[in-house]
């Protein structure tokens, strides 16, 4: 029994450190930096003026997170969108440049990941974010030509 009231008593602690993991992605960033970001781009078929345009986007991510539900507001100067989305739950949305996916967030660890596919030819796109100190860094890669980018937002 002893060895019970052990278990009972540390378990309110563990889903508490969990919880309080996964709600370090609220809050504002900006992109200070990218690697791969135009080529990237390239390989996914962006045309070479909205990759020129991308480079001067300024974007800002808002993230607000409440339990699996989460809200995120990115603004830029070309187009500011709000998606809000459950984890585990097969969403649609767009991107940037109007490539349109299908496809889902989950949580492992202390890592964010989305994997969607392309409706338009059926490739898979995976993002991953982290935070790191008041670094939210973020990670992408498709299954079309297999090539990855990093892209590193700081806090605001």
């Amino acid at each position: 029994m002893d060895g019970q009231m052990d278990e009972l008593y540390h378990w309110p602690r563990v889903l508490q450190l969990t919880l309080t993991a996964t709600m370090t992605f609220n809050g504002t960033w900006k992109v200070t930096q990218n690697e791969n970001y135009d080529k990237f781009m390239e390989k996914m078929g962006v045309n070479m003026v909205k990759r020129k345009l991308a480079a001067h986007d300024n974007l800002k991510i808002t993230i607000a997170q409440e339990g699996d539900k989460f809200n995120v507001k990115e603004s830029s100067t070309f187009r500011n969108i709000e998606i809000e989305f459950t984890l585990g739950v097969t969403f649609e949305y767009a991107l940037a440049d109007g490539t349109e996916l299908s496809g889902a967030w989950t949580l492992e660890g202390d890592v964010l990941k989305g994997i969607f596919k392309r409706k338009d030819n059926g490739k898979d796109l995976t993002t991953t974010r982290i935070v790191q100190g008041d670094e939210l860094i973020q990670a992408r890669q498709s299954s079309y030509k297999r090539i990855k980018i990093e892209i590193i937002h700081s806090e605001i």
